[in-house]
């Protein structure tokens, strides 16, 4: 088998002089577009008047949002609450010192909870269809978006993978060193420049081989929910899965979060102390149990109730 180990320390952005262009928060965009562009699509193809997709689009970019960032802060980092409370709402630190951090921390387990309340809000007051058919067509571009966010964090060397010697093994940088650090060792007065000048230059070949190789967790979640995405949008293009309520959710919910059930056990714990920490699962997969368990019954409940219409 050809080893692909490499050593990743990418520019996390695009350097405009008087601002930075960060790859993550691109790859927002590119999910909220290309979400905006699936959707409009099926729309058309339901019958549904365009005008109230623009208010599809703010409820799903606000409560994605604020839903990711609080999913974040009270699964993985509830201490912010009380130790820097600004800091979960505002793009900056404030504690030990002021800081611009951008939007980092977010968990898609948050983003799924306010992100189908606001579903919810949206079938009743804007659509009036049923929640689960909404949620049955939204679950689409969700697919392919989470697929960008997970590619968001590999630029962003963040949710790394545990440490292996297997072919697939990526030496994170950004992630074992960090900034500071970089800084202190190189005496570069500056978090980009000292990052590049530790693996670029010759003099810290020793301190780069040290960094020991993980597994691209990012990567792998992205191919699986790529999978995912492929087959929803079959499901709903090539068959009529669309016209039993549920099914398509139900299937979205079983193999998105089946995929990170998987992929956890390759992935470095987020959360310092929880490494399985309940029953032998970590704290994504134990967040992952009830979707599955719910894509299972709408699953389940949709195949059932049609089948019983044709009795």
């Amino acid at each position: 088998m050809i080893a692909l180990k490499f050593t990743w320390n990418p520019l996390t952005g695009i350097d405009l002089g008087f601002i930075t262009i960060h790859f993550y928060s691109l790859m927002f965009v590119v999910a909220f577009s290309l979400g905006y562009y699936l959707t409009k699509k099926v729309y058309n193809n339901e019958g549904v008047p365009i005008e109230k997709l623009d208010s599809l689009f703010m409820y799903a970019v606000i409560s994605i949002l604020l839903g990711a960032r609080l999913g974040h802060v009270l699964f993985y980092q509830t201490e912010l609450l009380w130790q820097d409370p600004l800091s979960v709402f505002l793009p900056f630190r404030f504690v030990p010192e002021f800081e611009f951090t951008g939007f980092r921390g977010l968990a898609s387990h948050g983003a799924f909870i306010v992100g189908m309340y606001a579903m919810y809000r949206y079938s009743k007051k804007v659509l009036k269809k049923p929640f689960l058919w909404t949620l049955d067509r939204v679950s689409i571009p969700v697919a392919l978006g989470a697929m960008f966010v997970r590619m968001g964090n590999f630029f962003n060397s963040e949710m790394v993978g545990k440490v292996t010697d297997s072919a697939i093994g990526i030496q994170f940088v950004q992630d074992e060193i960090g900034e500071r650090r970089a800084m202190s060792i190189t005496k570069i007065n500056n978090p980009r420049k000292a990052l590049q000048a530790l693996t670029e230059d010759s003099q810290y070949a020793d301190l780069i081989a040290e960094i020991p190789y993980r597994y691209p967790g990012q990567l792998m979640e992205a191919a699986g929910y790529a999978v995912v995405f492929l087959i929803v949008l079959y499901l709903y293009w090539k068959t009529k899965a669309s016209e039993k309520v549920g099914l398509l959710f139900g299937t979205f919910l079983l193999l998105l979060m089946g995929v990170r059930l998987i992929v956890e056990n390759f992935k470095r714990e987020q959360v310092e102390g929880r490494e399985d920490w309940i029953l032998g699962l970590n704290t994504g997969q134990i967040l992952s149990i009830p979707f599955i368990l719910i894509g299972i019954y709408l699953v389940y409940t949709s195949l059932t109730r049609e089948k019983k219409h044709t009795i």
